[in-house]
C-alpha cells in the first residue's frame, strides 16, 4: 500500500519512509507513525509523518501486519 492517501495512515501505523537526506538514494527507514504532518488528503510524493523516534519523512510504503489469529 502506498503512502499517498492520508486516510490510510493513522498514529500507530507501521510504515517505511524516505528521509529528506535520503531522497536522492531512495533509502527507506522503518518506524511507527506518531504524528501526521501533511494536512491534505492526498500527496503525490507521500504523506509527511513524524515517527515515534522523531524522524520526519514521506511515507513510501505502509506495512500491513498479518492478521492475528
Amino acid at each position: 500500500m502506498s503512502g499517498q492517501n492520508r486516510k490510510d495512515i493513522t498514529p500507530g501505523t507501521e510504515v517505511d519512509i524516505v528521509l529528506k537526506k535520503d531522497q536522492k538514494t531512495g533509502i527507506l527507514t522503518s518506524g511507527i507513525v506518531k504524528d501526521i504532518l501533511t494536512n491534505s488528503s492526498f500527496h503525490p510524493h507521500g504523506i509527511k509523518v513524524r515517527l515515534t523516534d522523531g524522524q520526519v519523512g514521506r511515507v513510501k510504503k505502509i506495512r500491513v501486519s498479518p492478521p492475528l489469529t
